[in-house]
């Protein structure tokens, strides 16, 4: 039977398992700008491509590095929520 419980903690697994995926995507390219910023401010020079191309070229590495991590991740919770959406009906 669903209940309030085991509904909070689905959806608190989901939020918990989204929130890692979208870190493990950012964190890298928000330091990437950080240091690019700081590259920019000692120059000053003021290029918009140089502060757009690491940051999505940082992303692009860390799909390329953690998509398969990012995949199983999905699928293993996609997997445990339709496992326990039989449990949950009856």
């Amino acid at each position: 039977m669903l209940t309030s419980e085991a509904a909070v903690t689905i959806v608190a697994n989901a939020v918990y398992i989204t929130a890692l995926i979208v870190c493990v995507l950012i964190v890298p390219s928000l330091i990437g700008g950080l240091i690019v910023s700081v590259f920019q401010a000692a120059t000053q020079i003021n290029e918009q491509m140089l502060s757009f191309l690491p940051r999505l070229l940082i992303t692009l590495g860390m799909l390329l590095f953690a998509g398969n991590w990012i995949l199983q991740t999905l699928k293993d919770l996609f997997i445990e929520i339709f496992k326990q959406a039989g449990m949950l009906v009856g």
